[in-house]
């Protein structure tokens, strides 16, 4: 009789399966089998919070297949994810498998490699009950807040409408934000650079700028014109003395490897990857991937982590690979160790490759281009991490000008280091660090001045939150943990709390309804403090230390005086949004119509109902022309919500399809293209008449699909 493995996803089967072998067969639950139920609260709160679990609807298949294969196995072991998610799927496993929990039969590894995954089985451990209470915990805030806040909202602001612990500080986050930009009075300052060089060498020009006074010896600002004026009629009456110059090394160390929060930041940066899109690259790699001579192989360790342990064996693997590669000299004398934030669970290693030995350049070949991308980026990191530090040759110039101070900065690259292989993405860079080298100079050397400048500025507000930014406000504020991050922002975008400008991030309206009326008549839930607390009671729970209801029942007493209160004092009132108008006329009555929602989406409607019932679709323009008559291509939705796209003319013309219109225009009639991707044709071709141009269509880069064992409703 085989040994029965049982995992989250397909993909981690395969890998798993591979590296065990004959005796064993792993199956995927893929992801929860047991949860809540959806159409009810689910938790007793009048029996001490119990909770009620129950088979996910459209699991049976799944559970019944996998009842089957327990009953004929000689030993069920339950690998899922290395974290407080995966410690439940097993417990939910084990309930509806009839699994004795005090069997040591719960199987983890931090990587999915031959030795990793034969080690986790030699060292089996029972199901952990602790993080089983912390992930109930969680849970059981959750639906509780959900449950019970949401039909407030349905009946004061408006139908569907969903509250959370957490998503409700996040949209918080970002109301106050735009509330932060909208309240700033840009403040005048000014700047004065002046141009200088050696009076040997006057080819040779730098530029230097206004520090403050000499005899105050520290930065000042220039607030005003007039005192611009005064600082530029002193500079050109006075010729620039060199009066002092700093030169020193400075060393600059490589950042840490990747946590879940960082890798989210950079790729985010770097690529204009969504955290949710980074996460699920994550998943594919860690996993695994088919490696030319190397068959299905997990690439990077667990992704969802906020320590930054390494072990020993990598790290070794790692200097021994820079000393071959790079020389000696880009070893640092010790192995680097980085500390973890004290808010971390530090159940894992930090984001590592598996095999330092499989590089970016390896495997390149066996990757789509989006999952290689991120790889080289966590393979690049963490071999830099390692690496020794990078060295600047500084120097800083003080110039007197009359009783004014200026000075210049500048650094040349000394030795490369760990900037041999990787640089970090920075948002905003510090304007001295963006000087390049600046002349050699006696102490005496004479200077010239060649030209003054003032210029007149504006002080900047904050900018908008984008995902790489709210993410790390996120983290340093202990708003959730790294498994819930990218859910947390999925989730207030797609409820539309949130929109996107680009990258930026902004409140909609409804967003900043729902948060008045939330901070208005919830002030706990919507505190930062407060819910960074909850995470460390979670932590608590966790850990064994705090016992997981009397969590709950401290919240509640709080929580369910708040809801009294509020439904009483909003009693009467309505909080209804206002809908976006548009510059879509109405063809009936001349008014801008307005965006509505209905059963099949967003459409166009005019604000006279019921005078003026007159509606249409929403539809977006694309790039493409129609056929028939040339006019414009609409995409739109079908009731069952796929896209499709029509003609703007419709009825009258009739023309639709299911083929994109494309932005690439045809080479032989300039006509837009279209793309035909179905599962008998995969090609782009011209559609306007007698044009017969058409080429294949191959997808590159595109995702493998896979069920991921990702929590469906963490912490929202």
């Amino acid at each position: 009789m085989a040994k029965l493995v049982i995992v989250e996803s397909p993909a981690k089967a395969k890998s798993i399966g591979k590296y065990l072998g004959r005796g064993y067969e792993v199956v995927a639950s893929m992801g929860h089998l047991r949860d809540l139920p959806k159409s009810t609260l689910g938790v007793d709160v009048d029996n001490d919070f119990q909770p009620r679990y129950i088979p996910i609807r459209g699991k049976d298949k799944t559970i019944k297949e996998i009842k089957a294969k327990v009953a004929k196995a000689s030993h069920v072991y339950l690998a899922t994810d290395p974290d407080r998610e995966g410690e439940a799927i097993s417990w939910h496993l084990a309930a509806l498998l009839n699994l004795d929990l005090t069997e040591k039969n719960r199987v983890t590894f931090n990587e999915i490699t031959k030795n990793a995954v034969t080690a986790g089985i030699k060292n089996t451990r029972t199901v952990d009950l602790n993080l089983v209470d912390a992930y109930q915990a969680r849970r059981v805030l959750d639906r509780i807040v959900g449950y019970k806040l949401s039909p407030l909202l349905w009946k004061k602001v408006k139908k569907g409408l969903s509250a959370g612990r957490v998503q409700s500080v996040v949209t918080k986050l970002v109301v106050d934000r735009e509330n932060e930009i909208r309240a700033f009075t840009p403040e005048e300052y000014w700047t004065i650079d002046m141009l200088c060089a050696p009076a040997a060498a006057p080819e040779r020009e730098f530029l230097a700028h206004y520090f403050g006074s000499i005899a105050a010896g520290k930065k000042e600002e220039v607030r005003t014109q007039a005192e611009a004026e005064a600082i530029l009629a002193a500079a050109n009456a006075t010729e620039p003395k060199l009066l002092a110059q700093r030169k020193k090394d400075r060393l600059r160390n490589p950042s840490p490897p990747f946590i879940t929060s960082t890798l989210q930041q950079e790729a985010s940066r770097r690529f204009s990857f969504g955290s949710k899109k980074t996460m699920k690259l994550a998943q594919d790699l860690y996993e695994g991937q088919n490696i030319s001579g190397l068959g299905l192989t997990g690439l990077i360790t667990y992704m969802r982590t906020d320590s930054l342990r390494l072990s020993d064996e990598i790290t070794d693997d790692a200097r021994a690979y820079i000393a071959e590669r790079f020389g000696k000299d880009y070893v640092p004398a010790a192995k680097r160790v980085f500390k973890t934030n004290k808010n971390a669970q530090d159940a894992h290693e930090a984001i590592r490759p598996t095999h330092v030995e499989l590089t970016p350049e390896a495997v390149k070949a066996d990757l789509p281009t989006d999952h290689w991308k991120l790889y080289k980026l966590i393979w690049e990191r963490f071999i830099a991490c390692q690496m020794s530090a990078a060295v600047y040759d500084t120097v800083a110039l003080d110039i007197g000008v009359g009783e004014h101070l200026f000075r210049a900065n500048g650094k040349t690259l000394k030795f490369a280091g760990f900037t041999a292989l990787y640089e970090d993405t920075v948002e905003e860079k510090d304007s001295e660090d963006t000087e390049g080298a600046l002349p050699r100079l006696a102490d005496d050397e004479a200077l010239v001045k060649k030209s003054v400048t003032p210029n007149q500025k504006f002080t900047q507000p904050p900018p908008r939150y984008t995902e790489a930014s709210l993410i790390r406000t996120m983290e340093e504020k202990n708003i959730g943990r790294p498994s819930t991050y990218s859910p947390t922002i999925s989730t207030i975008t797609d409820r539309e709390y949130v929109a996107r400008e680009g990258k930026a991030l902004y409140p909609t309206q409804l967003g900043e309804v729902v948060t008045k009326l939330m901070v208005d008549k919830f002030a706990d839930i919507m505190d930062v403090g407060f819910t960074a607390n909850m995470e460390e009671l979670l932590d608590e729970v966790g850990e064994g230390k705090t016992a997981w209801k009397g969590v709950i029942r401290d919240f509640y007493k709080g929580f369910a005086g708040e809801l009294e209160r509020a439904e009483k004092e909003l009693e009467g009132v309505d909080m209804k949004v206002p809908d976006p108008v548009t510059d879509v006329i109405c063809e009936n009555c001349g008014r801008n119509m307005v965006i509505k929602s209905g059963r099949f989406g967003k459409f166009l409607a005019c604000p006279g109902y019921p005078e003026c019932k007159f509606t249409k679709p929403l539809a977006q323009e694309t790039p493409g022309i129609c056929p028939k008559c040339g006019s414009k291509i609409l995409e739109r939705k079908s009731k069952n919500g796929n896209k499709y796209y029509a003609c703007e003319k419709n009825p009258a013309c009739g023309f639709m399809t299911w083929d994109k219109p494309l932005a690439e225009l045809c080479p032989k009639c300039g006509k837009p293209l279209y793309r035909r991707y179905t599962r008998e044709e995969k090609k782009i071709y011209c559609a306007i008449a007698p044009c017969d141009y058409e080429r294949e269509y191959r997808p590159r880069g595109k995702a493998r699909q896979t069920e991921s064992g990702a929590p469906e409703e963490a912490n929202l």
